[in-house]
């Protein structure tokens, strides 16, 4: 099963500032069919204009990764952790017990990126914050986790959930494909470029919503820069 989630047809709000577009549920927008994915619960398409940001804020028990698709993103927490990811790499916030924020767009032009939000296995814990880069060559033709918290995947950001994000880039006429394992669902967003994904075609940031679905083909109608979430 492929729902193909169109980005005109997104929820979202134009702040001025900050220009959001939600797959799931967020803030004002409301959908009771759309409050999660498996334990994917926010994958929020943000646009972030120069010199603004999301000032401090808490956060408790989630796992928050940023995709930072252009631009960058300058990070403060309440642990004492700053940082500055750049296109192409991410961040992951474990908030735990609790840890408050703050994420800006210090640059001269608008960030773009992916906020997405896991629900962890388990509440509670130690806040933790980490970045690290991910160059788009390591992820050319086959799915690279970026963020995740199985075994096997250690040289990706951790997150306390059972769920991993990946990273693909392919040429247009390229194939990649990813086997997904029963009873667990993906969110899949092309972040640039056209693909069709087991035959459904999807356009830059719609989204689709897979289950059931043993192999995810991924085939690339154009230059392309995708990400996934495989869940429970």
């Amino acid at each position: 099963m492929i729902e193909r989630r169109p980005y005109s047809a997104l929820g979202g709000a134009d702040h001025g500032w900050l220009k959001a577009r939600h797959h799931f549920s967020f803030a004002g927008y409301m959908d009771p069919a759309r409050m999660g994915w498996g334990h994917l619960r926010v994958w929020n398409d943000d646009e972030i204009a120069p010199g603004t940001g999301f000032p401090p804020h808490p956060h408790a028990d989630m796992e928050i990764i940023t995709y930072v698709r252009d631009g960058a993103i300058s990070h403060q927490d309440s642990l004492g952790n700053q940082g500055r990811t750049v296109a192409g790499d991410v961040q992951v916030m474990s908030a735990g017990t609790g840890i408050r924020h703050a994420e800006y767009n210090a640059e001269r032009e608008t960030t773009r990126i992916f906020q997405i939000w896991i629900i962890p296995d388990a509440q509670g814990g130690a806040p933790a914050w980490g970045t690290r880069p991910f160059p788009k060559g390591e992820r050319a033709g086959r799915f690279v986790a970026l963020a995740s918290g199985r075994a096997g995947d250690g040289d990706a950001l951790p997150i306390r959930a059972d769920a991993r994000v990946l990273g693909l880039t392919l040429k247009a006429g390229e194939q990649a494909e990813y086997a997904l394992e029963p009873g667990h669902h993906a969110y899949l967003v092309p972040a640039a470029g056209s693909v069709e994904v087991n035959g459904v075609r999807l356009d830059a940031r719609d989204g689709a919503a897979i289950r059931d679905e043993a192999r995810v083909v991924v085939s690339a109608l154009a230059d392309t820069e995708v990400v996934l979430v495989d869940s429970r």
